[in-house]
């Protein structure tokens, strides 16, 4: 639990900070005096007062922040200050403090993106390992072993390509055309299947699955890496190096089918042939029961020894600075039209609301990203970045893109939106993103 709120804190500590510094730096250039700088939200744990006078804030609750500019409409401003005052900037000025937040934090999705490409991106082919029946991809000629090049017109190079490009097409009819390389031959074939609302409604927890292909994944060989001290295979007598031939008279021949069987038989014995310096030895085990998710599955304490990995499903890129800035802008435009899209299609009603998370999976995912190393996590952060950016330029009212759908009728009014209007707005978008906050946080709540 600590990692999963030090993990949050930091993305949305560093997401926050950037997003209200760009409101922050762009009202600065624009004359504009700025009361306070806040990131967080409640009771103040760490304050300054900086040469311009502004104020800035460290607040507990580390879930937004805010940029408090001098405004006649929230105050009494003196006479001197005035022409320092938000409300007296010319439309095109506040348009520009307002819309610097988001433009942030696409900036700061770019460079992230760009870091991670500095550092040389490695991933796995997507190279089919098996074809499910009856399933969008059954409809083609692709077969296991094949390599997927493109889908819907869109390059993959890797599994997360085919992931991004997949969540792209959900809620999607119409023929979608999918090109890829035989094994055998090593020629570029085209293919095509028919969806029909693809997931319409649904939440499903893995596309690539959903779309009937399983990842090609090299057999690893039952053979023991390492003994769990205390567990049950320890007190069966495994030792590492033993090999798996046999577990209760049936053949063993892979690490999956093994742990297969393992797992259905909790707390049952199990009598395990192995090869040992040559010899052949029969060790009774008797699994110990564990918890996964709604089930009792069985657990040996056995750590298997890594198969090899094919380098021909290996694929590297590195970048130079401007190459890796390039990879930025690109990524990012990918996420913000991903993101456009599924709101979109949310709206509509082809993406389940179920699929909207809140703070508690945010956290999940932040530490889980960290788990898996500094490139997982930094992807997140930028991914989050660009979410951040697109949510707060929707024309709602209490969001940037509301302030900028009011500035943007000024503008063309020659005049702006009377207040009464405005408050109404504001009361509505205030409701709307209150009701969108507690759905967020059931569906959290459902997930644990």
């Amino acid at each position: 639990m600590i990692q999963d709120i030090l993990s949050i804190v930091v993305a949305l500590g560093v997401l926050i900070t950037f997003h209200e510094f760009g409101h922050f730096f762009v009202a600065r250039k624009c004359g504009v005096k700025v009361l306070r700088f806040s990131v967080g939200f409640g009771k103040p744990i760490y304050r300054f007062i900086g040469k311009t006078g502004t104020e800035f804030t460290l607040a507990m609750i580390p879930l937004g922040g805010y940029v408090r500019m001098l405004d006649e409409r929230e105050g009494n401003v003196p006479d001197a200050l005035k022409s320092q005052a938000f409300n007296n900037k010319t439309v095109w000025q506040r348009i520009a403090i307002v819309a610097a937040g988001p433009l942030a934090n696409f900036i700061l999705a770019v460079v992230i993106y760009a870091l991670v490409a500095l550092m040389g991106l490695q991933s796995l082919a997507p190279k089919v390992g098996h074809i499910s029946p009856n399933s969008p991809i059954s409809e083609t000629n692709i077969k296991p072993g094949d390599e997927l090049l493109a889908i819907n017109g869109s390059k993959v190079s890797s599994w997360e390509d085919v992931n991004l490009v997949l969540a792209d097409l959900i809620g999607t009819s119409g023929t979608i055309t999918v090109r890829y390389q035989e094994e055998i031959s090593k020629e570029n074939e085209s293919d095509s299947l028919t969806l029909n609302r693809w997931l319409k409604g649904q939440d499903p927890s893995n596309l690539i699955q959903e779309f009937g292909v399983m990842p090609w994944q090299p057999k690893v060989a039952p053979v023991i890496a390492q003994v769990v001290e205390k567990g049950a295979a320890e007190a069966a007598g495994f030792k590492a190096g033993d090999r798996v031939v046999a577990a209760n008279g049936q053949p063993i021949d892979s690490w999956t089918q093994f742990v297969i069987l393992i797992q259905n038989h909790p707390g049952s014995r199990v009598a395990v042939e192995v090869m040992r310096s040559g010899k052949s030895t029969v060790l009774n085990m008797v699994p110990s029961s564990i918890e996964r998710g709604n089930d009792i599955v069985g657990y040996a304490g056995l750590a298997v020894v890594p198969p090899k990995l094919d380098e021909s499903v290996l694929r590297e890129r590195h970048f130079n600075l401007f190459e890796s800035l390039n990879y930025g802008a690109q990524q990012t435009w990918k996420m913000t039209a991903l993101t456009v899209s599924s709101i979109g299609k949310m709206i509509q009603g082809l993406i389940s609301i179920d699929n909207l998370s809140g703070p508690i999976t945010i956290a999940k995912v932040a530490s889980a990203s960290a788990d898996s190393g500094l490139q997982s996590f930094l992807k997140f952060m930028a991914y989050l970045s660009v979410s951040l950016g697109v949510l707060n330029l929707l024309p709602i009212p209490m969001l940037d893109g509301g302030h900028l759908m009011f500035f943007g009728i000024e503008a063309v009014r020659r005049k702006p939106v009377s207040e009464r209007i405005q408050s109404m707005a504001y009361r509505i978008g205030a409701s709307l993103l209150f009701t969108l906050m507690a759905i967020a946080i059931f569906n959290d709540i459902a997930r644990l």
